[in-house]
């Protein structure tokens, strides 16, 4: 206990250069949350607009359909998967899909297309479909009047062919019987944008995609989303128990590549942080450096009259410890509004960036719990290691040299 007070002691007499040292560290506290936040932040969003967009959180598919899809390979018993997904309390919507190559002609023109089958209502709980269309009315499964169903397709794709709202396309591929496909659907509305990744895309009604496809009530895909993003991997999991005739995947494994490119950029970014922080800590190696030398004769004193060696040292630790625990609570009480407003409002840019043929115009940070306990652990440590060096010089004064010296 008596070591406490003397280095409390310690603190309140170098008001000073105490203060200028916990000044360093709240300020690099609050810089560290901030940019952890607004960095976990960026990395959600990006995780939203790839997943939302059309991925998912979760897909199940039939055997190696990922990697090698093929038209017949697809999820015949709908029932049991249903079932499992509805009685997990952690999924929020799911979807079926089915997929096929397709070649879209319209009068004399020509073009390959990508042919995706989705459930018009359950599709809206899953991806931002929706939200995508640029021009005309989202479909619904019912055909017109006429008897035929309705197809939304990309602004590439539409470009191409010139085709508009109402207009026929034709849609001509292999069925998974082994037939040839083909028929004629109406244009119920644009989708996206030229840049979008479905600009070349043909969606159908699931049901009209089935038929078109000879694929019965069969499905390619589930895709799904569950309420928190981050435990999307456990899930999968603990439905691939339960589905094990099944192959559930992450989104992180649908996209290998996608993933482990954002991992190694967000990987940069925090080694990046950590440097600058570093360098603060640098600075507060010197002035803990520099008060260990002005007060040289202090611990010859202490030395002289029976202090241990070790003494110092936990005298060091401690004072720099105190010092850093201060400095954590002031930058908390000024990083918890800002980082809030951050995550809450974000940063309005100047113009909307278009994700995918959606408009995206804030930058917002996120405010969890590893925003603020990350740099707390990091800079807990970095004290740690900073007073090592002068702790054992102090350790090493000897009583004699101290006393002597001005």
């Amino acid at each position: 206990m008596l070591i406490f007070k003397l280095a409390f002691r310690n603190i309140l007499r170098q008001k000073r250069r105490s203060l200028l040292t916990g000044l360093s560290m709240t300020g690099g506290y609050v810089l560290f949350v901030i940019s952890i936040s607004m960095l976990e932040g960026s990395w959600g969003n990006a995780v939203d607009i790839f997943t939302l967009d059309h991925t998912g959180h979760i897909q199940i598919h039939k055997g190696n359909y990922v990697k090698r899809p093929k038209i017949y390979e697809t999820i015949v018993d709908r029932e049991e998967v249903e079932e499992a997904l509805a009685g997990e309390a952690r999924i929020t919507g799911y979807a079926p899909r089915v997929y096929s190559p397709t070649l879209a002609y319209s009068g004399d023109k020509t073009s390959p297309a990508f042919l995706i089958g989705v459930d018009p209502v359950l599709e809206t709980s899953v991806s931002r479909l929706l939200l995508k269309v640029s021009d005309g009315t989202y479909f619904d499964a019912a055909p017109n009047e006429d008897g035929y169903s309705q197809a939304m397709i990309g602004a590439g794709l539409a470009s191409k062919l010139k085709l508009g709202l109402g207009d026929e396309i034709v849609l001509i591929a292999q069925g998974a019987d082994g037939s040839i496909a083909n028929d004629i659907f109406i244009i119920s509305a644009i989708i996206g944008n030229k840049t979008s990744f479905d600009r070349f895309a043909v969606y159908l009604p699931l049901s009209a995609a089935q038929v078109f496809l000879s694929l019965g009530a069969t499905v390619h895909e589930y895709a799904m989303l569950v309420s928190n993003r981050n435990h999307n991997e456990a899930i999968a999991s603990d439905l691939q128990v339960l589905l094990p005739n099944l192959t559930v995947s992450p989104w992180q494994k649908v996209e290998e590549s996608f993933y482990r490119t954002m991992q190694s950029d967000r990987q940069g970014n925090h080694f990046s942080m950590g440097i600058i922080v570093f360098l603060v800590f640098i600075g507060v190696l010197n002035t803990v450096l520099m008060s260990v030398l002005e007060r040289t004769r202090e611990f010859g004193v202490l030395r002289s009259i029976g202090c241990h060696p070790l003494g110092l040292v936990k005298l060091i630790f401690l004072e720099t410890q105190m010092l850093t625990w201060l400095s954590l609570a002031v930058g908390g009480l000024i990083a918890l509004p800002l980082v809030f407003w951050f995550a809450q409002y974000g940063i309005l840019l100047p113009q909307p960036i278009d994700v995918g043929g959606v408009n995206f115009q804030h930058m917002k940070g996120e405010f969890s719990s590893l925003v603020f306990f990350m740099p707390m652990t990091f800079i807990v440590g970095a004290a740690a290691l900073i007073s090592l060096p002068p702790g054992i010089r102090a350790a090493r004064i000897l009583p004699r040299d101290a006393l002597s010296s001005h």
